[in-house]
């Protein structure tokens, strides 16, 4: 057994996944990596939430327009009012920082008005999915830079459940969607989170050319979940499939997002 093979064994849920013979202290950490929605009432500082920005700020960014911001809530009220548009997530009351991760198409527009220019293109669906995509680069890189200093984070889709209230009472400017949310603070240790099991490499990992010969590996994943939901005394109905099928029904399963596209025009989005 290497020194890694623990860190492999948490990712997989026990199933058979060959551990590299190379590893580095980033990958152990990020290897680490669980969704924690318990925290201690201590503050998450100043310092410690511009370290992580920076980090958000060292992400790629397509052709450097850098057309995502993020929303620092720390007050009680307005996270209280994001909890309830998100579906009453408790965790969202209880950590110390909301973090809201926006899709920002407004500077931009700004800034080429400033300039006499046009921007058109920012009515086009490929400057929306440009904004999420840079939010999400930088947002994992802050959930990274967080861990690294001890704090844990959980991300908060609930965010789009109800879009234009989130707009609202955050201030949004047209042409700004949160993303989504995240939870930051200190874990609390009374409620510790576990790793949970990801998918074999067999399902995600192609060589050359899509495969769709995946059944073995989602059977496998079955059952390393539920001996994940066992261990975690977890009343889930059914495995994994079943439970993921469920999320995508139909427009019912989707929290109000089924209704994204007529939001995001009211949010001044044309997508083209």
């Amino acid at each position: 057994m290497t020194a890694h093979q623990p860190l492999y064994d948490s990712r997989y849920g026990g199933m058979a996944q060959a551990v590299p013979d190379i590893s580095t202290p980033v990958i152990d950490q990020l290897m680490t990596h669980r969704s924690v929605r318990a925290f201690r009432p201590d503050a998450v500082s100043d310092a410690q939430l511009s370290a992580m920005i920076a980090a958000a700020q060292s992400a790629a960014s397509s052709s450097n327009l850098q057309v995502w911001s993020v929303v620092a809530v720390r007050d009680q009220a307005v996270r209280d009012q994001l909890a309830e548009f998100a579906g009453n997530q408790a965790h969202i009351r209880q950590a110390p920082l909301q973090l809201v991760w926006l899709a920002d198409l407004s500077r931009l527009e700004r800034v080429a008005t400033a300039e006499g220019r046009p921007s058109e293109a920012l009515d086009y669906t490929e400057m929306f999915l440009t904004a999420v995509i840079d939010a999400a680069l930088a947002a994992q890189n802050a959930v990274a830079a967080a861990e690294s200093m001890g704090l844990s984070t959980v991300y908060i889709g609930g965010m789009r459940n109800r879009p234009e209230d989130v707009a609202r009472v955050l201030k949004l400017p047209p042409k700004t969607f949160a993303v989504f949310g995240m939870c930051v603070g200190h874990e609390d240790d009374a409620r510790p989170a576990s790793v949970k099991p990801r998918l074999p490499q067999s399902a995600v990992l192609h060589h050359e050319s899509y495969s769709t010969e995946q059944d073995d590996a989602v059977a496998a994943y079955n059952t390393a979940m539920a001996r994940f939901y066992e261990a975690q005394k977890m009343d889930v109905k059914g495995n994994w499939s079943i439970h993921s099928a469920k999320r995508v029904a139909g427009p019912a399963s989707l929290s109000g997002r089924d209704r994204l596209v007529d939001a995001l025009k009211a949010l001044g989005f044309s997508l083209k």
